[in-house]
């Protein structure tokens, strides 16, 4: 089974402390000898965002996010692992490693 991870962050929150980006580290060597880490990165700012709708053929672009917040995805992971169970209990440690709210999805396919 194959889940999204994805970090929420807000406008209001400081970049990541030493700390916490060595618990991030931490837990991404840990999902990665374990075989459960497909993917992960982080996201650059919302505002450096484009937004293209060709649904017509006409190629619009604007500048920013789909949706204006406060919050936004600031980085993500794509894990495989044996059941939903699992896929809990590495959300919930990626919260607290990197001291955000996550969203965990399960990914079609």
């Amino acid at each position: 089974m194959r889940f999204l991870i994805s970090v929420i962050d807000s406008t209001t929150r400081s970049p990541h402390t030493p700390e916490e980006i060595q618990a991030i580290d931490a837990i991404n060597d840990q999902m990665v000898a374990n075989g459960q880490r497909l993917f992960a990165c982080g996201l650059d700012s919302p505002t450096l965002a484009s937004v293209f709708d060709n649904r017509a053929g006409s190629n619009q672009v604007s500048e920013g996010p789909f949706i204006k917040s406060d919050e936004f995805f600031s980085g993500f992971w794509i894990i495989e692992v044996n059941d939903e169970q699992t896929a809990h209990e590495l959300a919930a440690k990626a919260s607290k490693a990197c001291n955000r709210k996550v969203e965990l999805r399960p990914l079609l396919g």
